[in-house]
Order: C-alpha cells, then sequence, then structure tokens
C-alpha cells in the first residue's frame, strides 16, 4: 500500500490541509517539521507518538525538521490552562534543548541499524528566528497579517478572556504570532512544506497555512493526528507514574516495558499500529495468535519489546524481559540471578526494594524486609505458608537460611504471590 493508505490504516490521520500533500511525500524529498516544547530535559511517551508518525514519513526519504521551542517555551501557549505559566531561563531551554536532540538522534541510530535506512533529522531552535528581531520589525513582517479578531476568536483564548478570573496577558496573546512565523521561517530558510501535529492545534495551523499563503503566495501544508485515549477514555502515556519519560533515568526501560505489558486487549490493535514498525499484515496474524490464548500476554510482550528496543536498545528488552520474567511468570527465578551479569543485577536491584542483611534470625528477615510488622506477624506469614526463599516455602520458624545465599551474596525472598524482596549479604 502506499504512504496515505499506511498512515490512514495505522490510525495517524485525522485532519489534512490538502490531499496533494499525500503525493509530494510518497514521491519523497518533502522537508517537514514537527515541534516540541522544551519544557523538560526528556521527551515523554505521549511525544512518542510524533517520532512515530515522522519517523513513517522519514522512511519514505523525506526530511523531518524538530523545532526546537526555544524563543516560544519563553513565553507560553495559552493552551487550555487557566493561568501563565513560569518562565524558563534561555540555560534551562538550551540545556533542556540538548538533551532532546540526543534522545531524538539516539532513536534514530537503533532504527537505522534494524532498517537499514539513514534517515535524514536536523534540530532548528526557533530562539535563533526572534533573538536579533526589533519589536517593530517583528510587528511589520508578522503582526500585521493577522488581525486580533483572528486571535481573539481561539478558542483557548477566548475561553481566558471571557472569566475574568483567568485573564491572559498579552505575551501569551502573541504566542500564536510566534508559532506563524516558525511555519513562514522554515519554509524561507529551509524549504519546509509540511507541518505534523495534534489534532488540537488544528485551528491555529490552518491560520499558519493561510497566512503564509498570504505574505508569500505559497501553498504549505498540514496534517494532524488524533489524541490517542486508551480503552478507559485515559490520555495515553500517563501511569501511577504520571507521566512516563524517555529517559531512561527519569523512567527506567522495565517500568516502560511493564506500562505495555499491562496493555488492555482493547488497545492492543491501536497500539500495534501506532508505536511500532510491525507490518500491518503481521499484525493480524499477531493479534489472532494472541486472542487464541491471551492469558499467555503474546501480543503484550512484543508491543512492549518493540517500544522499548526503539526508544531505548535491544539489551534494555532483554534486562527488562529478565526482571518481568523474574517477578512475575512462572519461570526458574533462581537460575535467572544465578545467570545474570553484574550489570543485569544492577538494573534488577533499581526495580527491586532490596537491603543489606548480616542476622541469623529468621523472623528479624522478615521484619528487615518489611514482609512483617513484628515479630508476632512473622511468625504467622510462616505458619501460614506464605513466606518462600529463594521459591521454596518456609514453614519452620527455626529454620536457618545462612546456607541459601545465591552465589554466596543474595537471597530471594517473596510473600504470597508477588512481593518480593532481595537481600545482600553484607
Amino acid at each position: 500500500m502506499n504512504l496515505k493508505q499506511e498512515l490512514i490504516e495505522r490510525g495517524f490521520i485525522y485532519q489534512k490541509s490538502s490531499e496533494e500533500i499525500f503525493d509530494k511525500l510518497e514521491k519523497w524529498g518533502v522537508w517537514f517539521y514537527c515541534w516540541f516544547d522544551p519544557t523538560a530535559d526528556s521527551l515523554h511517551l505521549g511525544n512518542f507518538i510524533w517520532f512515530m508518525f515522522a519517523l513513517h514519513l522519514m522512511l519514505k526519504w523525506n526530511k523531518y525538521y524538530a523545532l526546537v521551542w526555544g524563543a516560544t517555551g519563553m513565553i507560553w501557549d495559552p493552551g487550555w490552562k487557566d493561568s501563565e505559566r513560569t518562565f524558563l531561563t534561555e540555560e534551562i531551554l538550551r540545556n533542556n534543548e540538548s538533551s532532546i536532540k540526543k534522545q531524538v538522534s539516539n532513536m534514530l541510530k537503533h532504527l537505522e541499524q534494524s532498517t537499514w535506512k539513514s534517515f535524514e533529522f536536523e534540530v532548528v531552535n526557533n530562539l535563533d528566528f526572534f533573538k536579533w528581531f526589533l519589536y517593530t520589525d517583528f510587528l511589520r513582517e508578522v503582526g500585521k497579517y493577522i488581525t486580533v479578531n483572528q486571535m481573539m476568536s481561539k478558542d483557548t483564548v477566548k475561553k481566558r478572556i471571557e472569566d475574568p478570573d483567568k485573564s491572559i496577558s498579552y505575551t501569551e496573546f502573541s504566542y500564536m504570532l510566534l508559532q506563524w512565523y516558525d511555519f513562514y521561517r522554515l519554509y524561507s530558510d529551509k524549504w519546509v512544506l509540511l507541518q505534523i501535529w495534534w489534532q488540537d492545534q488544528w485551528g491555529n495551523i490552518l491560520t499558519w497555512v493561510e497566512l503564509t499563503r498570504k505574505k508569500i503566495d505559497k501553498e504549505v501544508y498540514a496534517l494532524t493526528f488524533p489524541l490517542l485515549l486508551d480503552s478507559t477514555w485515559k490520555k495515553f502515556g500517563k501511569s501511577e507514574w504520571n507521566a512516563l519519560f524517555l529517559d531512561k533515568n527519569k523512567t527506567s526501560p522495565y517500568k516502560l516495558y511493564q506500562y505495555f505489558l499491562n496493555t488492555a486487549d482493547e488497545d492492543l490493535e491501536k497500539y500495534l499500529k501506532i508505536l511500532t514498525l510491525i507490518p500491518l499484515e503481521e499484525i493480524k496474524y499477531i493479534l489472532k495468535r494472541h486472542f487464541d490464548k491471551p492469558e499467555d500476554r503474546y501480543a503484550q510482550k512484543l508491543l512492549a519489546w518493540k517500544v522499548v528496543e526503539i526508544i531505548h536498545s535491544k539489551k534494555d528488552c532483554e534486562t527488562s524481559e529478565k526482571i518481568s520474567e523474574l517477578l512475575f511468570w512462572n519461570s526458574d527465578k533462581i537460575e535467572i540471578i544465578k545467570n545474570s551479569s553484574n550489570e543485569e543485577l544492577e538494573n534488577i536491584f533499581s526495580e527491586l526494594w532490596w537491603f543489606e542483611f548480616l542476622s541469623e534470625n529468621l523472623f528479624e528477615l522478615l521484619v528487615s524486609s518489611w514482609l512483617a510488622t513484628s515479630n508476632t506477624d512473622a511468625r504467622k506469614t510462616i505458619e501460614s505458608w506464605a513466606f518462600y526463599i529463594n521459591e521454596q516455602k518456609v514453614t519452620d520458624t527455626k529454620y536457618d537460611f545462612t546456607n541459601d545465599f545465591i552465589n554466596w551474596k543474595l537471597l530471594l525472598l517473596r510473600k504470597g504471590k508477588k512481593t518480593f524482596k532481595l537481600v545482600i549479604k553484607k
């Protein structure tokens, strides 16, 4: 199938400014952009959707410009916020920009190795558009092409104007002027023809398309993709840990892996199509195999692997899978620990609650690991057959565990079915 059919089938296309853009993208050589605000030094899982959209365009040899909102990030979008947000300094924004550029570059490097393709990619900071721009020049070059009537008609602005308790400053009001000038400058400087973004900016994006045509009599294009919600109508990329980041120091590969391992069956098809490069025909067979025996979570495991592999690496997938097997699946947990490298053990330690222990007292072992609240509670836990050392049930309150340390240094404790603790010998 052609690119347009693939993007529609995968669920990426929500709105389009013109059908012509698909023909141009199919023939390759279109420069396109998608922006991000550098509010943090890492992208989050929601950003991964636009990365995958951009990836499909790059696979057709189109070039991606990642536009960092270095200038816009110093002002902020009124968005759907009730009040003005805190300004960030240029130093913080530059640091965040550098970190995010590295993230995107690393993901593309992983993909170049697995797809045998090279991707054209460049980072542009819109702070460079505005840093030496005189205010009077800005008004002449930009302000004259959009009316206050148009700006006030935007829902995000109207909401703040109508409510006296949620007023909007002139700074935020002028935000959309910067957004339009981005598109104009990218076209003028880089011949960028296309902007891709979420559906919620469609009204603004159409305005920028029209203004570019009005200013230089040239056609530029826009595509939007839908907001991704799970089967419970919760925004994709949120969890009990709140936002999931693509930086492994903020959200470990294992936590990311677990997020997708817990995907509801109803969301599998949608996520496999949008968040992986698995061919569409193959996804049909994956889902068929999964629903023949859903308790094996075959599709969830594959989804988790593919996403973590793109964001991090194959090695991180293997470690995440090993930790998951250790904690949740009927596997030989002791053999997994015995055969783990020091690096893998460190990753396991980072995900498990662990502690150092020297005493030979069994009750103290349970209390110190928080598997019991007192010696009396420890006794009850053991006598109820709910306590395990190295996956062996312990029922004797006088049991000597001193010879059970795996490789002379580790003990795996378990209470009930899924409460694990790891003990390191002092």
